[in-house]
């Protein structure tokens, strides 16, 4: 009877397993047959030939229409690896192409290599070579015949009309595997936008792509359209866009910092369009076209002046005095000070307690029009120091340093402004949490004294100091900066038609707009003071370990303003030597749309002064 009833469950066993296995099978051939598309793609591939065709890139064109960015034709040259037979000429191949026999085994190499170029079929084009010109293309087209599995596809590149606003504009580029990963619309051998509006306005530009299906026979020749092109898609050409910049006014900061390092920004406080965004060193947009743009952007990042770097965005920097003007603002809402406040002393600068910040010579005491006008240290320290030990306001340091804050970061500094371009950077305003830990609670008003007048911790981009000016020159508001102004068929982004009121009042803003109308009538910006145009300015002297930073802020006209505007010069002294002049120069281009005689005078000699730099500044 055992043995009986272990026989009848090995039987048992025996038959489930084998039920487990006809059942598995029966799963893979329906995986394989319904559920899966593998078997029915490489049929599909050996039947069909699906020939991308790849949109026009949307143009560029500056604000009043002047054409900055176009394409024009290239050619890449595909392979489809299961129908290159392997008795190719290669010799012949290579001298139609221009290329070494080394190289061609290193590109059929490279493509078989997963890590590389992990889309590789061997049924579907792979690119073999990209950006062909008309004449490569015209010399390998005669011979292209004997080169089985080998085609053309018509592709267009970048060209750039003006040597200018590289940093602007950015480039476009082959994708990386993390571009493809990132968004399936691309596959190896695509472009992208790797910098600039090529890059933050990738999806309007680049369009989206055709496709014709052909029919191929069982030696793969092309038989002509599969179903007479019913499946075939056209592609749709990518949108232009219409720039803020003035390609006039660039053209000139760019020549005004030659030799220079430094950024210019100006801004339409109307609208927060975007005038010029200089950043000094640059380069041509030109060299980055093509299939020399993989060299030139290595030799560009090597160098040690860092061409690539848009300070515009990217530098941080202390604004000086340009800063005292938002201390002034604050000061006189938060009731600290009045219009006509005299009580602070300047005895060539600031004394209190053994601390002493120094300031140049002018009468004292003065109230807030004249401090602006005359840049006077000795005021906006006392303010800072009166603001941050009054107990009767604020509880503690804490509560005084964090109001202080709140009014620094509405008005657009601490946090990226938002502009419609890649790399902006925040700057730094400190805040209690900040000096807590710095100090271990033990610190007060003079412990940063150097923050009222735009040292120490304190930290902006020349973009955030041009928004400065916009919001004063708009008397407390200001609409996110951006470089686009239209999209073609597309409503401007809500983000910058939205306006950001600052915490100062508006009769605070009417004081700091005389101070700075004084400061160009009789003040360190005297040298602007010109009939035709009413300016308001406010320098900057901003210390650094080496020679000081020359530093520019101001708009025009004083009254319905048209420019708002920053100019930053490492290392460029007082803000009277290189910021004054420079700014000067920019704003008469811009509201006049043309330099006087004497004006080019000036800009062709700026054009030509050079700043000595150390190993420091790079």
């Amino acid at each position: 009877m055992k043995g009986n009833y272990e026989l009848e469950n090995r039987q048992y066993v025996i038959g489930g397993v084998a039920i487990v296995i006809v059942v598995i099978y029966i799963i893979r051939l329906f995986s394989l047959q319904i559920v899966s598309d593998d078997y029915k793609k490489n049929a599909d591939s050996n039947a069909f030939l699906k020939k991308i065709e790849f949109p026009a890139r949307g143009v560029i064109s500056d604000r009043n229409g002047k054409l900055m960015v176009y394409n024009q034709h290239s050619y890449d040259l595909m392979v489809v690896m299961n129908e290159e037979n392997g008795h190719l000429d290669t010799l012949e191949f290579c001298d139609a192409l221009g290329i070494t026999k080394e190289e061609f085994v290193k590109r059929m190499n490279d493509i078989k290599d997963r890590n590389k170029n992990p889309g590789y079929s061997r049924f579907t084009q792979q690119l073999f070579m990209s950006q062909l010109s008309e004449k490569e293309f015209s010399i390998f087209q005669e011979k292209m015949y004997r080169f089985p599995g080998f085609y053309v596809q018509r592709r267009s590149i970048r060209q750039y009309v003006y040597p200018y606003a590289a940093h602007v504009l950015g480039d476009v580029a082959e994708v990386s595997p993390a571009d493809i990963e990132e968004d399936d619309y691309y596959q190896p051998g695509d472009y992208i936008g790797k910098l600039g509006v090529e890059r933050s306005y990738e999806k309007q530009l680049r369009g989206e792509k055709g496709v014709q299906i052909l029919l191929r026979d069982a030696h793969g020749r092309i038989k002509g359209k599969y179903q007479d092109g019913v499946f075939d898609r056209k592609p749709v050409a990518g949108k232009d866009l219409t720039l803020s910049i003035d390609i006039e006014l660039q053209a000139l900061g760019e020549r005004l910092l030659e030799g220079k390092i430094g950024s210019i920004v100006a801004i339409e406080p109307a609208t927060g369009e975007v005038l010029c965004m200089v950043s000094s060193p640059t380069y041509d947009p030109r060299i980055m076209v093509g299939r020399q743009r993989g060299k030139m952007h290595l030799e560009l990042s090597k160098d040690v002046w860092k061409p690539l770097l848009n300070r515009s965005i990217m530098g941080q920097y202390p604004p000086g005095s340009t800063f005292k003007t938002s201390q002034g603002l604050t000061f006189m809402t938060e009731g600290i000070i009045n219009p006509v406040t005299t009580q602070y002393p300047c005895h060539r600068g600031f004394y209190h307690r053994g601390l002493h910040v120094g300031c140049h010579g002018h009468g004292s005491p003065i109230s807030l029009v004249p401090a602006i006008s005359t840049s006077c240290n000795g005021y906006f320290c006392w303010g800072l120091y009166h603001m941050i030990s009054n107990r009767a306001k604020y509880k503690t340091v804490q509560d005084a340093m964090n109001t202080w804050r709140d009014y620094m970061v509405s008005m657009g500094f601490g946090y990226k402004l938002g502009i419609d371009l890649p790399g902006e950077k925040r700057g730094l305003i400190p805040n209690a949490e900040y000096y807590d830990n710095a100090y271990k609670s033990s610190w007060n008003g003079l412990t940063i004294i150097s923050i009222s007048i735009g040292q120490g911790e304190v930290n902006l981009t020349p973009l955030q100091i041009a928004n400065l000016g916009a919001t004063i020159a708009n008397r407390g508001y200001y609409y996110t900066p951006h470089v686009v102004r239209k999209v073609k068929g597309e409503p401007l982004d809500p983000t910058f038609t939205k306006r950001h009121q600052t915490k100062a009042s508006r009769a605070a803003y009417d004081y700091i707009v005389q101070g700075m109308r004084s400061s160009v009538l009789g003040g360190t910006c005297k040298h602007l003071n010109r009939g035709d145009i009413i300016i308001c300015g406010k320098t900057g002297t901003a210390q650094n370990r080496g020679h000081d930073h020359s530093v520019f802020m101001g708009f025009a006209p004083m009254d319905n303003p048209k420019i708002a505007i920053a100019v930053y010069v490492e290392n460029g002294g007082f803000g009277a030597e290189f910021g004054v002049p420079i700014g000067g120069l920019m704003i008469e281009q811009y509201l006049h749309g043309k330099l006087s005689a004497g004006s080019e005078s000036r800009a062709a000699a700026f054009q030509k002064r050079r700043i000595a730099y150390g190993s420091a500044n790079r």
